[in-house]
């Protein structure tokens, strides 16, 4: 019997009964309108001396008002979902943070959803948040093949953050990756190198082939000859562009100059050439797209071309407000900031600059 009553009340503790505005209205001697005025601060006034008792006895009955419930009641969440591939990549976590500080700035709760690079997870994290009614979604595809016809559906406003297929007519915030990775590139060659290779993303993922064309691009402008040898496919991550160095190292000839498609994979890759006694740039100039403040502080100080993610999450907020189901397009300029990787005197930095 002494079992069967602990088992009954570890149950009750477990369960408890969750007071409601009734619970409050009898415990203050008042009618449940009156505490939905005290807790919504309206639209009626209360007495000061009532205000006090209905407080008194929220406090008692320990009651917590459903905010979930509130809100939908009031048309919105106050609550914006953000989906993206990877939060462990330095940009993707840069450009979360810009948001999640502009949410706050708006009043508005950000709920992070991280796919890891998984198109399945992406699917159950963008069901997830539209049953949590959602009133705004900021995405960033695994692919770039995102679920438009199931946000579509759901009439959820949404602002894609990176360039998808212009014929699925979304509402997107990008910069121009061909021309900045044409540009960056452009910037290594000037230095007179003869030959350049290329660490890129997944070759199925629209990014890499639009960092690709831009690479080859700069190539034809300076007469450089493309090794379709010196083209490495890999991840996104440290560990790709470690292992495509690894891979690259392993050919006859090393390329003089490369151009890695993002910052973790210039890390990557710089490690590998050190556990060979390799330089950067003495024997391997590099440099990358992508860059976040890490790029300054590395050694060498990696040049890059930097999105302003600042200026991105400002503007997502403001499309986001204005999106009435027609596809809006805005395009933010890149920047080129030179580091020592590529063979140049990089100039200190400062915080303020990044």
């Amino acid at each position: 019997m002494a079992v069967n009553n602990l088992t009954k009340s570890a149950a009750a503790k477990q369960n408890p009964h969750r007071a409601t505005r009734a619970d409050v209205a009898r415990e203050a001697g008042t009618s449940v309108a009156v505490v939905s005025y005290v807790i919504n601060n309206g639209p009626r006034p209360v007495a000061a001396t009532t205000r006090e008792r209905v407080l008194a006895a929220i406090k008692k009955t320990g009651y917590r008002p459903n905010n979930v419930a509130r809100a939908l009641a009031s048309g919105t969440t106050k609550t914006w979902g953000l989906i993206v591939p990877n939060i462990d990549n330095a940009f993707i976590a840069s450009l979360a943070h810009a948001l999640q500080q502009e949410a706050l700035a708006n009043d508005m709760v950000m709920l992070l959803g991280d796919s890891g690079d998984s198109r399945r997870r992406e699917l159950q994290l963008i069901n997830n948040m539209l049953s949590q009614q959602v009133s705004g979604l900021f995405y960033i595809s695994v692919d770039r093949h995102p679920y438009t016809d199931l946000l579509r559906a759901s009439g959820t406003p949404f602002v894609m953050l990176d360039s998808v297929d212009p014929a699925l007519q979304v509402s997107v915030l990008r910069v121009d990756e061909r021309e900045a990775s044409r540009q960056v590139t452009t910037h290594l060659l000037s230095h007179g190198y003869g030959e350049a290779g290329i660490i890129c993303g997944p070759l199925e993922m629209l990014n890499t082939q639009e960092r690709l064309l831009g690479w080859r691009e700069a190539l034809a402008e300076h007469g450089v000859q493309e090794n379709p040898q010196w083209i490495f496919s890999t991840p996104y991550t440290r560990e790709g562009g470690y292992l495509a160095a690894k891979k690259m190292l392993q050919g006859a000839t090393v390329p003089r100059a490369l151009f890695a498609t993002n910052e973790a994979q210039a890390i990557g890759c710089i490690r590998a050439l050190s556990e060979q006694g390799l330089k950067v740039p003495e024997d391997v100039a590099l440099v990358c797209f992508n860059g976040t403040q890490q790029s300054a502080y590395h050694v060498p100080s990696l040049t890059t071309v930097r999105q302003p993610v600042a200026e991105i999450a400002k503007a997502a907020i403001v499309m986001l407000a204005e999106w009435n189901g027609k596809a809006m397009l805005r395009e933010f300029s890149h920047r080129l900031e030179i580091g020592e990787s590529c063979g140049c005197q990089a100039a200190p930095y400062s915080d303020s600059e990044l």
